[in-house]
């Protein structure tokens, strides 16, 4: 993913003063850690220097505005990730974690669009989802759905007569047992479920 950058071509100059302000070069104006944020999203390239000393402080600000969407709840590091992340400073390995990190992140990049798609079209349109927690939803509602195929015999098992089938009285001993029709019942609805998830299958 290659970053924009100003029609004449130019990365966008942020300073960052002592009082913790952001001055954007490229609107004369003042911004914030979330318009910056905005710009990172929209794929808008920008640096920020320190307005005194002129240091590049471009990874620092980047940071703070990954500890800000952390603490609003948009939690995309794993505990476990930022702990053996963590343990990788001052280690000898700490060279190849950048780059590792770098072509790993490119290559999600690149390919999300493609992941998007293919989930879309396995589900065949049933997850139109927008991010994964659409999508978590999405898979609730359908196992909710297919536990509701077996609320029936929950409610056997606790002495309520079935829904769809009136009760019947026995005619004699060799009519089947109450056990026998519960199962064969049961087994019909594993077949059905069996084929919708064929069928699911099928459209991938």
């Amino acid at each position: 993913m290659t970053a924009e950058k100003t029609p004449d071509g130019d990365v966008i100059t942020i300073k960052k003063y002592a009082n913790r302000r952001l001055y954007n070069t490229a609107t004369s104006s003042y911004v914030t850690l979330d318009d910056l944020c905005q710009m990172v999203k929209a794929n808008i390239e920008f640096v920020v220097y320190d307005a005194k000393s002129g240091e590049d402080i471009t990874r620092s600000v980047l940071t703070q505005i990954i500890v800000e969407e952390e603490s609003k709840g948009q939690n995309l590091l794993p505990i476990g990730f930022l702990r053996q992340l963590i343990s990788y400073y001052g280690d000898s390995l700490q060279g190849l974690v950048p780059r590792y990190l770098d072509h790993s992140m490119n290559s999600f990049a690149s390919n999300q669009e493609q992941m998007r798609t293919y989930l879309q079209d396995a589900f065949d349109g049933l997850f139109p989802f927008g991010s994964l927690e659409d999508m978590s939803k999405q898979n609730v509602a359908l196992m909710e759905k297919t536990m509701q195929m077996f609320v029936p015999f929950a409610d056997m098992s606790k002495g309520a007569a079935p829904e769809e089938k009136p009760a019947k009285p026995q005619a004699s001993e060799s009519a089947p047992s109450s056990a026998d029709s519960q199962l064969d019942e049961l087994m019909r609805k594993i077949e059905d479920l069996q084929n919708q998830v064929e069928n699911l299958s099928d459209k991938k």
